[in-house]
């Protein structure tokens, strides 16, 4: 069955529409070219997805031939380092966006190449935001081609805000007053759900209420600028919600309170969206394993429908928090071998190509061109997940893309210590510090700066 799945793959593949961008083929047809093409994609089901599009560019394309090779993601930098020094880079990787502009900021990729299919396919016809993380300090240039990615948000309750006549959470004004609105612990209900413990959903939760308010860890020159009043202003916020979740430091489980009809809001990346539309993905979030005081429930089928998404929120400035994967070009020793990555490129922005690849993980990787939402043929995904959701709310959830911001990029320079602050969890150890152990926001901030300061020397 398997098999007979993947040729009617093949099949479908081979009739492909109409490219993106009319491709400029730059391969000489009579002389055979070998590419190889790193992905962090190592599961076997998914390499088996990518190799049927490999087959079917080939078959397309006779003279290129393309090794699939897995890398695990935390493995990519090491290696890639290795193959830079005996001279046997890929011709073709899939990655991190931050990974893509560490490799750029060590003059590894052709940035030429990758921002010339950009303007083919067409800038306007991305997501900004992604398109930023990727770009450059010369504007109009870019590392790599952002392809996929998912997005976080603040997942609520529109029936609940309707009923009560609330504005939804999209700035922080209206997610406080809506957080206090619904705290009833009296009841057993909570107005939000943000991280408390000392762990990366925590800084995930902070990251955009912070970046909202102008706040950042370094400026462009690299300078530490983590202990501003913005950035204090920022804390203070993120505090005072912190009193409106479920009692207890927390983490992203507690999205089972919002699964059994006790919360209002959480933060949480579309990885969430098949929890809460098959009974099958929520059947874990519905049980009192977890949280005593919850006595379980049965599913709702109605909960996707009473559900609504902020891609982002606003203080100063609108910011969103999301992960970006992109396709990069390693410099080649051979005109022949770049020009067959870039075709390869190319028709993998396809219609058919494109979607094909992104539902391999439907709600986990989202398209970074507008448009595909609303495709019939991405919302047709082999699970009937974004079916659920209707094409409207696809549309909404995805275009916090827009957004998409980073401390760890700063006008288009990675700053490697932002990177190692994340790694070393210091602004959720702060956060805990402060909602947990009752440490005044002061004090937490100073020892946060040092902290951070002992990774910078």
């Amino acid at each position: 069955m398997k098999k007979a799945f993947l040729i009617l793959l093949v099949l479908a593949l081979l009739s492909t529409g109409t490219l993106f961008a009319q491709s400029k083929s730059e391969v000489r047809k009579e002389k055979p070219v070998e590419i190889e093409f790193w992905t962090t994609e190592t599961q076997s089901d998914r390499m088996a997805t990518i190799q049927v599009l490999i087959d079917t560019f080939t078959a397309l394309n006779p003279n290129i031939s393309i090794n699939l090779i897995p890398v695990n993601e935390d493995d990519l930098v090491t290696q890639a380092q290795t193959a830079k020094a005996t001279g046997s880079l890929p011709a073709l990787f899939e990655g991190p966006a931050e990974t893509a502009v560490s490799f750029g900021a060590q003059n590894m990729l052709d940035i030429s190449s990758a921002t010339e299919i950009i303007q083919e396919i067409g800038v306007d016809r991305f997501y900004s935001g992604p398109l930023k993380v990727l770009e450059t300090s010369a504007k109009n240039q870019y590392y790599a081609l952002p392809y996929h990615g998912w997005i976080q948000g603040i997942w609520y309750r529109s029936d609940w805000f309707k009923r009560e006549g609330l504005k939804a959470p999209t700035t922080w004004d209206d997610v406080l007053v809506a957080a206090k609105r619904f705290y009833k612990p009296e009841i057993n209900q909570y107005g939000i759900l943000v991280g408390t413990l000392p762990e990366s959903y925590t800084e995930q939760c902070f990251t955009p209420i912070a970046m909202s308010n102008g706040a950042a860890l370094f400026n462009a020159d690299g300078e530490l600028i983590f202990n501003s009043p913005e950035m204090r202003e920022a804390v203070e916020f993120y505090a005072e919600l912190a009193k409106y979740n479920p009692p207890g430091p927390q983490t992203w489980r507690a999205r089972d309170y919002y699964l059994q009809g006790k919360m209002a809001m959480f933060f949480y990346s579309t990885y969430i969206m098949d929890d809460l539309a098959v009974q099958e993905a929520a059947a874990g979030s519905l049980t009192s394993e977890y949280f005593t005081e919850l006595k379980g429930s049965s599913f709702d089928p109605d909960l996707v429908n009473k559900t609504e998404v902020a891609s982002m929120v606003k203080k100063k400035v609108p910011a969103g928090y999301g992960t970006v994967v992109s396709f990069g070009l390693f410099n080649q020793s051979t005109p022949e071998q770049t020009a067959a990555a870039k075709e390869f490129l190319r028709y993998l922005y396809t219609p058919n190509a494109y979607i094909t690849f992104l539902h391999m993980a439907p709600g986990g990787m989202n398209p970074m061109l507008k448009g595909i939402a609303t495709d019939e043929r991405f919302q047709n995904d082999p699970q009937g997940l974004f079916k659920r959701y209707g094409t409207q709310k696809m549309a909404d959830i995805i275009d916090g893309l827009e957004n998409v911001q980073t401390f760890s990029i700063v006008e288009g320079k990675r700053i490697e210590a932002a990177s190692e602050i994340t790694a070393k969890m210091i602004i959720p150890q702060m956060l805990y510090k402060i909602t947990q152990e009752k440490m005044p926001i002061d004090s937490a901030m100073n020892w946060a700066e040092e902290e951070m300061r002992k990774v910078l020397q």
